[in-house]
């Protein structure tokens, strides 16, 4: 039925069924918060590490990859990749996360500035920024069941078969190339390269999914709490694994299949001879327009600085029964998706060359490989991978939901209901959480690509990044410091673009807010393969059966192993609007998403950004975001009187002690004696006469550090070696 067996809907409902039912199970355990937000804190390495593992491999995990290394080759996995340099610091952050001691993140700032305003702050901020991770994984998984469940060409509707008309008119463009195109051809090119239009058309209404999955979600992850989480999260993730290692032989023996030959030397061959020598590029090229080496760095330095002060990093490193736990858990869970991620990228590159012809959305690659590899089986094997997207997505949205119910009920509704029994901040954790999974499965019905939301992500808890750092590490950072960073980001970077569209319309058709990056047309040499003789010869026939000007000249053919210079076309991209230039049904310009005014400011001071390429713009972009409101914080905080002694002294000698590995009661007389104590913490520090609190490095410290920093080695070893395989064969 629409692409699925009877197998295959078996395999679905028992998924469902199996979660729904762990937690019911689970949720007979919960008698308190501790209980439904932290599990009681009683996980250890393993269970930590799955936690780890499934809060941070959501369904846009394989999908998000497949659609970046289809628009960039190898270079795109840097999408899922960019916190890799960073792994080895999560051994040294996660158990300062256990350290704290509390339910949720919003009580660090409680614990830290004595602001509950500025904690309630942080949860609806942390909320929006929770909803939109998650939706990228209900995205990702509404585009892969989408992409199993195509309509034939006859069962199109009348707009469909002329949006698909246009798609094959795209192609057919890109194909001839730049270089053999009239002027009007040229200028038909660059306006259906921003329409995008679809060629893939589902049977599957992704609203419908999308609110189907959101109920099991309610049933379960709301039902059973961090404990019915932690358990599915195991189940799920060794699902991941098996169904990710599971794809790669049946995309090389299709490869092999289609172009002779056997093994897994021969399918790397035909990669490499199928596929333009740009796709192996690890670190990308100036000509493409995501993941250069510049962009990698930015993107990197960023999300490293922002990724712990997301609220879900809590979660796992709080739930850890100790200190080891979470450090071995939080980086373990890490490394196992980095691994992934490559092998996920290299199953994208093989699925290119397979399916590249079919599609014009990368988002639905997954879903369509899935469903040309396994469905000729008939053993429910698609239906399996379905399941086991949805259980990465849910996964993922068990940890989010209780993070945002710990915001919601620690920091909103214990401050307005101080006297209210533990089952009574259960139940409201229950409700926050449910409104919080609808409010997620409606964002993710407003976007359509996958890389939008994911751009998003990367940049959004910037707005928290200098209270929580400067916080942690600086004692003379203080409270209206803090409080100025957070509205100069947020009104600068989010509020206003967003506000000043709404309130001036004409802003979005305005033509000196329309500036793009130049069309490039970029010629390098190269070494002629199979695929581009094939391709040249498509590219004839094309040229052939089009009406040409007089004089223009006709692409000629070429022999395998001569030397060419290529030339590639990068179209013009959006430099002031989030999500680019866009044209409307009667061909008007319009800017889409939100206004970036930094880039305005820019342009405005003389920096001429139309010449810059699209990833350096984005680059530069980043780096103001990142620095403005640390040196906003920095500076206030030098300027202004510092707040009290008292505020935030608690919380240093408490960071200073670690967790006890003897339970809850030793613990707490050790931290009952370092605030009776004060002086006898200052040993931890390496510079105790100054105002920093860094702590001096523990031989568990430096050998943990040191075997993560090997790790991470490893890996990019892994993907050196998966991308040059069978290149000299």
């Amino acid at each position: 039925m629409y692409g699925f067996t009877i197998p295959d809907l078996v395999i679905l409902f028992l998924n469902f069924m199996l979660i729904v039912s762990i937690g019911i199970w689970t949720s007979r355990g919960i008698h308190n918060q501790e209980d439904f937000l932290l599990g009681g804190r009683k996980f250890g390495k393993l269970f930590s590490t799955f936690g780890s593992f499934g809060q941070s491999t959501s369904a846009d995990g394989p999908a998000g990859v497949a659609t970046t290394v289809y628009n960039n080759g190898a270079s795109g996995i840097w999408s899922s990749l960019l916190l890799l340099f960073v792994t080895p610091f999560f051994w040294l952050t996660a158990p300062l996360l256990r350290r704290m001691r509390i339910y949720s993140m919003a009580d660090y700032y409680v614990d830290r500035y004595n602001s509950r305003r500025m904690a309630a702050m942080y949860s609806v901020v942390a909320t929006v920024g929770m909803a939109g991770l998650l939706s990228v994984g209900f995205l990702a998984v509404a585009r892969t069941a989408q992409g199993m469940s195509p309509k034939t060409l006859h069962e199109l509707t009348v707009e469909e078969r002329i949006e698909f008309e246009s798609a094959q008119e795209l192609r057919n463009l890109e194909l001839i190339g730049p270089q053999f195109l009239s002027p009007g051809e040229k200028e038909r090119l660059i306006q259906l390269s921003q329409a995008q239009p679809r060629t893939l058309f589902s049977h599957i209404d992704d609203r419908i999914l999308v609110w189907t999955i959101c109920l099991a979600l309610i049933l379960y992850s709301v039902m059973g709490g961090l404990r019915a989480a932690f358990y599915t999260d195991l189940i799920q993730g060794i699902s991941i694994i098996l169904l990710s290692l599971i794809l790669l032989p049946f995309v090389w023996a299709r490869v092999n299949d289609h172009y002779g030959g056997e093994g897994i030397l021969q399918a790397f061959s035909h990669l490499h001879d199928r596929l333009p020598e740009s796709y192996f590029r690890i670190l990308g090229s100036p000509d493409t327009v995501d993941f250069t080496w510049y962009y990698i760095l930015t993107v990197s330095v960023v999300s490293g600085i922002t990724v712990v002060t997301q609220p879900n990093q809590l979660v796992t490193a709080g739930a850890a029964k100790d200190e080891l736990a979470a450090r071995i858990g939080f980086v373990a869970g890490t490394l196992l998706k980095r691994v992934l991620t490559v092998l996920w990228g290299v199953f994208a590159l093989f699925a290119v060359v397979l399916f590249s012809d079919k599609l014009a959305n990368p988002d639905y690659v997954w879903g369509v490989a899935t469903r040309e590899l396994l469905g000729p089986l008939g053993l429910g094997l698609v239906g399996l991978m379905l399941a086991c997207m949805i259980a990465a997505l849910m996964s993922t949205a068990d940890c989010l939901t209780l993070t945002v119910s710990g915001l919601v009920v620690r920091s909103l509704y214990y401050p307005l209901f101080p006297d209210k029994t533990e089952s009574d901040y259960v139940l409201a954790g229950r409700i926050s959480g449910a409104i919080f999974l609808v409010m997620t499965a409606y964002i993710s019905l407003q976007f359509d690509r996958i890389l939008e939301v994911l751009k998003f992500i990367w940049e959004f808890f910037i707005i928290f990044a200098p209270a929580f750092w400067l916080g942690l590490k600086w004692r003379k950072a203080t409270r209206l410091g803090a409080w100025i960073s957070i509205w100069s980001a947020l009104f600068v970077f989010y509020l206003a673009p967003l506000i000043l569209p709404s309130l001036f319309p004409g802003l979005r058709t305005t033509g000196s807010l329309h500036l793009t990056t130049q069309a490039q047309v970029i010629e390098h040499s190269f070494i002629a393969k199979p695929i581009d003789a094939e391709n040249q010869e498509a590219r004839i026939r094309s040229w052939e059966e089009r009406e040409r000007p007089s004089g223009l000249e006709k692409p000629r053919s070429i022999e395998i192993g001569e030397t060419l210079i290529k030339t590639n076309f990068i179209e013009p991209k959006g430099i002031y609007w989030s999500k680019g230039i866009k044209i409307d049904q009667s061909g008007n310009r319009f800017g889409g998403g939100y206004l970036y005014l930094e880039m305005v400011f820019l342009k405005w001071i003389g920096i001429p950004l139309e010449k810059f390429p699209y990833a350096l713009n984005e680059s530069i972009r980043l780096w103001i975001r990142l620095l403005f409101p640390f040196l906003i914080m920095f500076g206030i905080s030098r300027v202004f009187p510092s707040d009290p002694e008292t505020i935030g002294h608690r919380f240093f000698l408490k960071m200073r002690t670690p967790v006890s590995r003897k339970g809850p009661e030793s613990d707490k007389g050790n931290l009952e004696h370092a605030y009776d104590n004060p002086n006898l913490t200052q040993h931890n520090l390496l510079y105790p006469n100054a105002h920093w609190e860094f702590y001096k490095w523990t031989r568990e410290d430096a050998i943990g550090f040191l075997l993560s920093l090997g790790f991470v080695f490893a890996v990019l070893l892994l993907f050196s070696l998966a991308i040059t395989l069978g290149g000299n064969t």
